[in-house]
């Protein structure tokens, strides 16, 4: 029998988790799911992670101690999980002897073999807290890329591995004042010494693995660029004790005993954990981790493991998601922005339509924004209108004209074996998805499998042939139940409450992944029941303002209390909470900028390389698709709308700095095949540098402070368009040095 080993990241203790946090705990839930319908031995583990400088410094500032804390926040995490119906094989935490017992045996071991180096450093002190800085509790300015909020260990907006004094102008995060450097001394884990070993692991298990892309080249670009020792102690209280001597007052750094807590759950749960972790040859370990993650997990626990000498069962897949961002923000716990575990059980929307939403937007290869609108869409539209249609009209019309009656597939009907050949067919690709964690695919292909039903019912027309043709009309309608009771099956892991609900109107106890396609068993419709109650636009409108903003402001709101001028300036505001006016005029820089060079992508053949005066001294260069649109003279010279604030990338290996606004849209007839016509906003006039603000009614100032650089992904959630030729942003003017800015070849279109 298969053996799957199966962990998310331990969610952190220290706040309650949001969507963006719940994706891996579901995602190895859905999974873990679909192992044991298959008949897989296996086990889910899942914990809090509740060492660190976090819950330490949390408890210090609520008065309250560590354990206190942690024992609150893993109350709260319980209850979360528990409501979105999340079935850990084992669920517990990292602050347990067992925890204790394992890191410090392993610590042990690798200082046995040599793979342990003590360094005295200059760190940073806060004096006025009188406490060594983590890494994460230092912000500054990056010195690679000047980002100005770059965190003490990585730069989140260039990416690069920092360490807290390499910041410029370093600040505490705990206390707001600037740190001391001071000399102490910690252990380091030697890689470099381990990297051979970990080198051949990687190499066999990325490709029996099948690891992903972005996996294998986040954790050989960790390697490219050279291990170093890293650091596995800290100067804190709140941790498990160094079992070393003239270590005694330090306890170990949380990302090297944190992973190891997978284990110590294990631990806690049975006597016999080492079945699971020390047989390499029989278990298949897959986790489930955020994209930020990777590294700890390819390069980090494994070493920590492969060091010892001994044998640990080490991962062999990796599921890995991008980022779940909050209608044009971030999720932020540390802010209190988005939708958390405990907003989403008081709206009143079951846990199983939260599922679906996530599972069916999950980020798996890029990031997605949750937006109120796109999941009232998504739920109305796909789970109501398409999974819930088919069940219920097939459902209601078999008990109304056959009394419920359900007739076993006849093979030898043509119709019948080809519909069943297409249904068996989408269902092996569905399978195979899921053996390697491809969630949303999946979970797409059950929802096409719906559309089958549904087209093949409409095409059928039973309400015509139940008295011409009863019996086929029988047999057809009696196919399609068939079809529900395998799709009961296949949304088990995501939507399992529902599942539950569906085969208990075909009288159906349990279902196996072995029983897909199985021809036998359903004799009867019970009774069909509505499944989930349309999303109201009403109801969209009220949770969309009830969860803009952040967690304070919501309390403040709720309670008619005005929050404090520190308040207001501490909490970000999310965008859901303000005018689309103000959420421009906040996230959104648009400058003028005059191209003063263009060549083609040496790589791309409908790319272009613009050079910029945007006038800055450097300039800028950004990469657009218009080669096929404007040949280069027709650009040079000309002044062009550029998004300054937006995150860099590179488009074919060249560094995009910015992009261009233009409206497009398709053609009609008349124009020259091919047809997309795109108009790029011309402001020529307007000197180089020159900032684009809104004319209109409702508009607030422009605010004092400007706009930290945004993703892509939060630019285009904010509605600009062309309306009559000129370009509004929402219900205002885009207006440059007091002109409105305007499109010659659209009537309307979409600008981006």
């Amino acid at each position: 029998m298969k053996r799957r080993l199966i962990t998310s990241a331990l969610p952190y203790v220290n706040n309650i988790p949001h969507l963006g946090n719940l994706i891996q705990v579901l995602s190895a839930d859905v999974f873990a799911r679909f192992c044991r319908s298959r008949g897989y031995d296996t086990l889910y583990v899942c914990g809090t992670d509740e060492y660190g400088t976090a819950t330490e410094t949390r408890a210090r500032e609520e008065g309250i101690t560590p354990r206190e804390l942690c024992d609150r926040y893993h109350a709260i995490h319980t209850q979360v999980y528990e409501w979105f119906d999340i079935a850990f094989d084992t669920w517990g935490r990292t602050s347990t002897p067992q925890q204790t017992e394992i890191v410090q045996d392993i610590f042990l071991k690798l200082h046995a073999a040599g793979h342990v180096r003590q360094e005295t450093v200059q760190q940073l002190y806060s004096q006025s807290s009188r406490m060594f800085l983590a890494d994460r509790y230092v912000r500054g300015t990056c010195p690679r890329c000047g980002y100005r909020d770059a965190r003490g260990d990585q730069c989140e907006d260039c990416g690069t591995l920092l360490d807290p004094t390499d910041l410029i102008e370093p600040r505490s995060s705990v206390d707001g004042t600037t740190p001391v450097v001071k000399a102490t001394t910690h252990l380091y884990i030697d890689l470099p010494q381990i990297l051979p070993k970990l080198q051949a692991w990687i190499e066999h298990a990325g490709v029996a693995g099948r690891w992903s892309k972005n996996a294998l080249q986040m954790t050989q670009a960790w390697i490219r660029d050279g291990l170093k020792t890293r650091a596995i102690t800290r100067d804190l209280k709140w941790g498990i004790p160094v079992p070393l001597e003239g270590f005694e007052d330090k306890v170990f750094y949380v990302w090297f005993d944190a992973p190891i807590g997978y284990i110590s759950i294990t631990a806690t749960h049975t006597e016999r954990w080492r079945d699971w972790w020390r047989r390499p040859d029989e278990v298949e370990l897959f986790q489930f981790i955020g994209k930020d993650n990777i590294p700890f997990h390819t390069v980090i626990f494994p070493s920590s493991l492969l060091g010892t000498g001994e044998r640990w069962t080490l991962l062999h897949h990796m599921s890995s998601s991008e980022y779940l961002n909050y209608e044009g923000g971030q999720f932020s716990k540390s802010r209190g922005i988005g939708v958390f575990g405990t907003d989403a059980r008081e709206t009143g929307v079951p846990a199983d339509v939260w599922r679906f939403y996530i599972f069916y937007n999950r980020p798996e290869t890029s990031d997605y924004t949750f937006t109120w609108a796109d999941f009232q869409q998504k739920v109305n539209g796909e789970l109501i209108g398409n999974v819930g249609n088919l069940i219920n009209r097939t459902l209601t019309f078999v008990r109304r004209y056959y009394d419920g009656a359900v007739l076993s597939p006849d093979p030898s009907d043509d119709r019948s074996g080809a519909f069943w050949r297409q249904v068996r067919e989408r269902e092996a690709a569905i399978t195979e998805s899921l053996e390697w964690a491809g969630l949303r695919d999946g979970l797409r292909g059950a929802c096409a499998l719906a559309d089958l039903g549904n087209k093949t019912l409409q095409a059928a027309e039973p309400w015509r042939t139940r008295k011409s043709d009863p019996e086929g009309t029988h047999r057809l309608l009696s196919d399609l139940v068939y079809l529900i009771r395998d799709l009961a099956i296949l949304m088990a892991p995501y939507i399992p409450t529902t599942a539950r609900r569906i085969r208990a109107m075909l009288g159906q106890s349990e279902l196996y992944w072995s029983d897909l396609a199985r021809h036998s068993g359903v004799d009867r419709v019970i009774g069909p029941e509505i499944l989930f109650a349309p999303l109201e636009d009403e109801l969209i409108a009220k949770l969309r303002v009830r969860y803009s903003g952040s967690q304070t402001e919501r309390i403040a709101r709720t309670q008619g209390v005005p929050m404090s001028d520190t308040q207001q300036r501490s909490e970000s505001t999310e965008p859901a909470a303000l005018s689309v006016a103000a959420r421009f005029l906040r996230d959104v820089d648009l400058r003028a900028a005059r191209i003063v060079e263009v060549e083609r992508h040496p790589d791309a053949d409908k790319l272009y390389i613009e050079k910029l005066d945007d006038g800055s001294e450097a300039g800028r260069t950004i990469v657009s698709g218009l080669a096929g649109h404007y040949r280069p003279e027709e650009l040079v010279g000309k002044t062009i709308v550029v998004v300054a604030n937006l995150k860099p990338a590179k488009l074919r290996g060249v560094k995009s700095e910015g992009m261009l606004l233009a409206a497009g849209n398709k053609s009609d007839a008349t124009e020259p095949p091919g047809g997309e016509i795109v108009d790029v906003l011309f402001v020529d006039g307007v000197a180089p540098g020159t900032r684009l603000v809104l004319d209109g009614e409702n508009v607030p100032p422009v605010p004092s402070a400007l706009p930290t650089r945004i993703k892509i992904d939060a630019f285009l959630a904010i509605p600009i368009r062309a309306v009559a030729g000129v370009v509004q942003v929402g219900d205002a003017t885009l207006v440059a040095d007091g002109r409105p800015v305007t499109t010659n070849k659209l009537a309307d279109g979409i600008v981006g």
